[in-house]
């Protein structure tokens, strides 16, 4: 895994073999950033990373020099990796949250500009995070959520749906 753009481009970030989590594959990754690239102006935005991994997300966010990136992770082997390469990388916007993140998401107050949610494919719940999301109102006005999923989930009689985009076997679904 590797940073892919910013003042740490090409970093490469490797939690070892008895990590568990999935990270977004590059691939899919330099995809959903050269789409936001197009879009956003990302010093000046604030950034939500739910269910965040091995941080791969966050990273991305903080080497574009985002204002502000809040990443919740629940996992603490997960958590304490995260803190360690962020301090490594002296990344002093990213803001960790070691918690699960349906908690987070009810106490939460900020409004962001992305929000992005990367669960366990499996999950039960995936299908209510875009509900939680817009009845919290946790987007600023032209905000976004980007949600990760496998193909088998489909997001597309959502009513908030702005695009759908498939990266082998990763799927991203916006939502406005």
């Amino acid at each position: 895994m590797r940073i892919i753009s910013g003042k740490y481009k090409g970093k490469e970030i490797n939690p070892g073999k008895d990590f568990t989590a999935r990270p977004t594959t590059d691939f899919a990754k330099e995809s959903l950033f050269n789409i936001l690239n197009n879009t956003i102006d990302f010093e000046e935005v604030e950034v939500l990373d739910l269910f965040a991994g091995t941080g791969g997300i966050s990273y991305e966010f903080a080497s574009r020099d985002c204002k502000l990136v809040e990443a919740v992770e629940l996992k603490h082997q997960h958590a304490a990796y995260i803190q360690k390469v962020s301090a490594e990388l002296k990344f002093g916007q990213l803001r960790l949250h070691k918690m699960d993140v349906f908690k987070f998401l009810q106490t939460c107050t900020r409004q962001y500009d992305i929000i992005f949610a990367d669960p366990p494919y499996e999950m039960d719940e995936i299908e209510t995070l875009p509900e939680i999301i817009f009845e919290k109102k946790l987007l600023k006005t032209d905000g976004v959520f980007i949600l990760e999923h496998s193909k088998s989930k489909s997001f597309a009689s959502h009513g908030r749906l702005t695009d759908h985009r498939n990266y082998g076997s990763v799927n991203f679904s916006f939502f406005k």
